[in-house]
C-alpha cells in the first residue's frame, strides 16, 4: 500500500507526526579516508625513491592504489579531474569549490614540489595500473615524444575552457579509465580505455605521457622540486644502463657537440624561435576567436538557444528540451540574452585559450632547438615519474649493496644492451 495516500485524519490532538528519515553513507568518513591515503602513499613512494632508492615499496603502493582508488572508490574523486572544479571557482564566484576537490588538487602539487611526481609513480591510480601492465617497454623516438607532449597541455587548456564557461567538464566525460574501475559505463570510453591498457603492456605509460593534463602541472612543480629523484648518491660512471632501463626516457644521456655548434649559433637559433613565440600566440589566438562560436555549441543553453531559433515559427511538434523550458516559465528573449553571454565567455576565453596554445607550440620547439651540454647522465625531473626503475640496473648501487641485479626481481621491462 502507498504511504500518504490519503490525508492524515485531523483530530487536532497536538500530536507532531516524527521526521522519516534515512540512513545514508558517511560520504564525509570516506572523504577523509581518501586524503589520509592520499597522503600516506605519497609519503611512501617519496621515502622509498628520495631516500631509499628503492622500488620494491613503489611497485606495492601501486597494487594498494589499484585496488583501493581504483577499484574499491571507482577513480573517484581523481585529481586529474579537480582542475575543472578548481578553475571554475577562480572564473566563476557562485561556485563553491569543496574543500575536498581543492585538497585533492593541490596535495599532489604540493608533493611534486617537494620531491618530485612521486603522485604519479603509483599512488595515481591510473598511473600504477598502467605501470603494473608494461612487460617489455619499446622506446619512442625522442623528437615524436616531444610532439606528443603537447598533447596533454592542449587537452588541459580545452579542459579549462569549457569548465569556466560551464559548458562540460571534458576530463570527467572522456576519462578512459574510471569506466574500466566501474567494470560499465559508456562502450566507447571502454574501448578506448582497453586500448590504452593494451597499448601500455608495450610502451609505457601512454595516458601519463601523452594524455594526462594534471600529469603535465606536476611536471612544471617537479622541474623546481626541493629534493630530486637520484638514480645513485654515488658519482656517476656513464655506463648508461639506467637511461635503457627508464622507460619514460626521463635520464638525458651526455650530449658532446657533434654538429660542432658555435654557442653563438645556437644562441640566435634559440633567439630566432623565441621571437616567433608572439606571431604563434596571435595565430592561436586569432584561430580560436573564429571557432569560438561553434565551440560554444556544447553549452546546452546555446543548443537550446538554437532550438528555439529552429522552432520559432514552425507549427511542428516542440523538441521534449524546448517544451519543458517553456513549460517552466522560460522564455525566447531570455535564452537569447544567457546565449549572448555564453557567446561572450567563449570569445574571451578563447582567444586566452588560443594564445596558450600558440606558446606551447612555441615552447615546444625551442625545447627541440635547445643542445645543453653534459658530462654525465641526468634525470629529467619533469618528465621523471618516480618509478624507480632505474635503481636496480645501477653498478654503484649494486656495488653499494642498496640494490641486487635486476631490480629485486621488480622490473617488468629489460633494458636494451649497450650499443657500441
Amino acid at each position: 500500500m502507498t504511504p500518504n495516500r490519503f490525508p492524515k485524519p485531523d483530530f487536532e490532538s497536538g500530536y507532531q507526526y516524527p521526521d522519516i528519515t534515512y540512513p545514508v553513507p558517511d560520504e564525509a568518513l570516506w572523504t577523509t579516508v581518501d586524503l589520509l591515503m592520499l597522503v600516506l602513499l605519497m609519503g611512501i613512494v617519496a621515502w622509498a625513491v628520495v631516500k631509499r632508492q628503492s622500488r620494491r615499496q613503489v611497485v606495492l603502493v601501486s597494487l594498494l592504489s589499484v585496488g583501493y582508488f581504483g577499484f574499491f572508490r571507482q577513480g573517484c574523486v581523481c585529481s586529474i579531474g579537480s582542475i575543472q572544479n578548481v578553475a571554475l571557482a577562480l572564473a566563476d564566484d557562485s561556485y563553491v569549490l569543496p574543500l575536498s576537490v581543492l585538497l585533492f588538487f593541490g596535495l599532489p602539487l604540493l608533493f611534486a614540489f617537494l620531491f618530485g611526481r612521486v603522485f604519479c609513480a603509483g599512488v595515481c591510480p591510473f598511473g600504477a595500473l598502467q605501470e603494473l601492465l608494461l612487460i617489455k617497454n619499446h622506446r619512442l623516438p625522442r623528437p615524436l615524444s616531444t610532439v606528443l607532449g603537447m598533447i596533454p597541455w592542449i587537452y588541459l587548456l580545452f579542459a579549462l575552457l569549457y569548465a569556466v564557461t560551464r559548458s562540460s567538464f571534458l576530463l570527467c566525460r572522456f576519462d578512459p579509465f574510471v569506466p574500466i574501475f566501474r567494470l560499465g559505463g559508456d562502450l566507447g570510453m571502454l574501448v578506448f580505455g582497453g586500448a590504452l591498457l593494451l597499448v601500455s603492456l608495450f610502451v609505457s605509460r601512454p595516458f601519463c605521457r601523452f594524455l594526462c593534463p594534471y600529469g603535465a602541472l606536476l611536471g612544471v612543480f617537479a622541474s623546481v622540486s626541493l629534493w630530486r629523484v637520484k638514480i645513485t648518491k654515488k658519482e656517476c660512471i656513464n655506463c648508461e644502463l639506467c637511461h635503457h632501463a627508464c622507460p619514460v626516457d626521463a635520464i638525458l644521456p651526455p650530449y658532446a657537440n657533434q654538429v660542432k655548434e658555435s654557442r653563438a649559433q645556437g644562441v640566435r637559433r634559440v633567439l630566432a624561435y623565441a621571437l616567433l613565440l608572439p606571431l604563434l600566440m596571435a595565430c592561436g589566438a586569432l584561430l580560436m576567436y573564429l571557432a569560438s562560436d561553434s565551440l560554444s555549441r556544447a553549452h546546452k543553453e546555446v543548443r537550446l538557444y538554437d532550438l528555439s531559433v529552429q522552432y520559432a515559427d514552425a507549427q511542428a511538434t516542440l523538441p521534449i528540451e524546448l517544451e519543458t523550458y517553456y513549460a517552466q516559465g522560460g522564455t525566447a528573449e531570455a535564452v537569447a540574452a544567457r546565449y549572448a553571454d555564453i557567446r561572450a565567455g567563449f570569445r574571451r576565453y578563447g582567444t586566452l585559450t588560443g594564445a596558450l596554445i600558440g606558446l606551447v607550440i612555441g615552447i615546444t620547439q625551442i625545447r627541440l632547438s635547445t643542445k645543453r651540454s653534459r658530462k654525465q647522465y641526468a634525470i629529467d625531473p619533469a618528465a621523471c615519474v618516480a618509478c624507480g626503475r632505474c635503481f636496480g640496473y645501477c653498478p654503484q648501487n649494486i656495488a653499494a649493496g642498496k640494490q641486487p641485479p635486476s631490480a629485486d626481481g621488480l622490473h617488468l621491462s629489460t633494458p636494451n644492451k649497450r650499443q657500441p
